[in-house]
């Protein structure tokens, strides 16, 4: 049986595509990258998703590196991982930018 292997990049760009493919995470991303510093609070009190529901999706969004967060008892900051926020951007940029414009196969 043939191995097939995969590109760091591929693997790194499937990482971050799967931890985005959801739209509660989707929403939990866009809400931290718009503020200005970490956030500390509770974001289920500021999207409409349940407490339990943010921290399962927050862990998958930690796990894939896109965020960062601490716990400073009471509270939890938590804040767009910046370093790997640019990676996922030139990844996913390298990846769509490498597809041709005008060559379909479709039609």
């Amino acid at each position: 049986m043939k191995t097939k292997s995969y590109t760091e990049r591929e693997e790194q760009t499937a990482r971050f595509a799967k931890a985005m493919g959801h739209p509660a995470r989707m929403a939990i991303l866009h809400f931290l990258a718009s503020q200005q510093s970490c956030f500390f609070g509770e974001i289920h009190e500021v999207l409409p998703i349940a407490k339990a529901t943010v921290s399962q999706h927050l862990k998958e969004l930690k796990d894939a590196g896109l965020i960062q967060g601490e716990i400073e008892a009471p509270k939890v900051r938590y804040c767009i991982n910046r370093d790997n926020w640019r990676l996922a951007r030139d990844l996913f940029a390298e990846f769509f930018n490498n597809i041709p414009r005008d060559n379909s196969c479709c039609g």
